[in-house]
């Protein structure tokens, strides 16, 4: 009896071992079926950004905008068909995310090496993870494991989603109902240290705010009129706007913060003497991004046999 009770034990625990490794994540997800799949990525992120160092952000911008829908689940890849709506023509994503066409390459190239097998989810965190260590920012392991969504959400991309017009306490909040804390939202905004915007998105800011150095707002009217020119851009962060850095944070100590929703982690609140810090130790803020990352990357992913393995990241199977 009792070598029966052990069995039975040892069967449970191994038991709970394969169902929590099928719900979570692993950086060795693929070491077996794709063996190749990190440098895969690697060297496709790294031509994109040779070509064009703005894609590292662009590619952080979309892994950001589909784990905040739904999950890190690829949804935000999918095009727009006469019978299906997707995420790519809600309002925090028309005509400015990008990108689409450098996940499609190493979605091909993946598959050429292993087909069937890698999740356009996946792609995406790594794709995310390169860019970002190609720029000069920090390198994390990637949790893999993901499957991609059958769906989308048009509405929850334009509810849920964080404004760039948005305050610190809907920030906090918005970054709360994601599991992520006030200091992770910080942390994650350094993003910003890479990049571009557009001049609808921080014209409010440079032509009516008081929380603005005067030359800063200055620089950048004269490429953001007061109407028209929505669509012209300006860096996120004005010094080094292609290399990952810690100057997003010297920006907004500066009161050169280019969105509102930039300059709100600086402005006598909460999040002031973080952001200081992040000023000051640029380590810091890589250690506390690339913790914060791992994290982000964690929201409800589909596991196990939710979901699929899209052929082609822009339509279901």
């Amino acid at each position: 009896m009792a070598s029966l009770n052990h069995f039975l034990v040892m069967a449970s625990i191994l038991y709970l071992l394969a169902y929590s490794s099928n719900a979570q994540l692993s950086p060795n997800f693929y070491d077996k079926t794709c063996p190749n799949l990190q440098t895969i990525v690697r060297n496709a992120m790294r031509q994109a950004i040779s070509r064009e160092a703005r894609l590292g952000a662009s590619i952080l911008r979309l892994f950001f905008h589909d784990c905040f829908v739904n999950g890190c689940d690829g949804s935000i890849l999918l095009d727009d068909t006469a019978t299906f709506t997707g995420e790519k023509n809600a309002a925090p994503n028309q005509n400015s995310a990008r990108g689409f066409d450098v996940i499609d390459t190493i979605k091909t190239n993946v598959e050429s090496a292993c087909s069937g097998v890698v999740s356009c989810a996946d792609i995406l965190a790594l794709a995310t993870r390169d860019g970002v260590a190609l720029l000069g920012g920090p390198s994390w392991a990637v949790p893999l494991g993901r499957r991609d969504a059958r769906t989308a959400s048009q509405s929850a991309a334009n509810s849920q989603i964080p404004s760039p017009f948005s305050d610190l306490p809907t920030l906090i909040s918005m970054f709360a109902a994601k599991g992520l804390s006030a200091r992770e939202m910080t942390v994650l905004s350094g993003g910003h240290t890479i990049g571009q915007a557009q001049c609808q998105f921080f014209r409010t800011r440079i032509y009516n705010e008081t929380n603005i150095d005067s030359n800063f707002a200055t620089t950048r009217k004269a490429n953001c009129p007061a109407s028209g020119g929505n669509f012209n851009l300006a860096p996120l962060d004005a010094r080094t706007p292609t290399r990952f850095d810690n100057n997003y944070y010297n920006d907004l100590v500066a009161r050169r913060g280019l969105f509102h929703s930039d300059q709100v982690l600086f402005n006598g609140g909460s999040q002031d003497a973080l952001v200081r810090s992040y000023s000051s130790n640029n380590a810091a803020f890589f250690s506390d991004f690339a913790a914060a990352m791992v994290k982000l990357g964690n929201i409800s992913p589909l596991t196990g046999t939710s979901g699929e393995i899209r052929k082609n990241c822009r339509v279901v199977n």
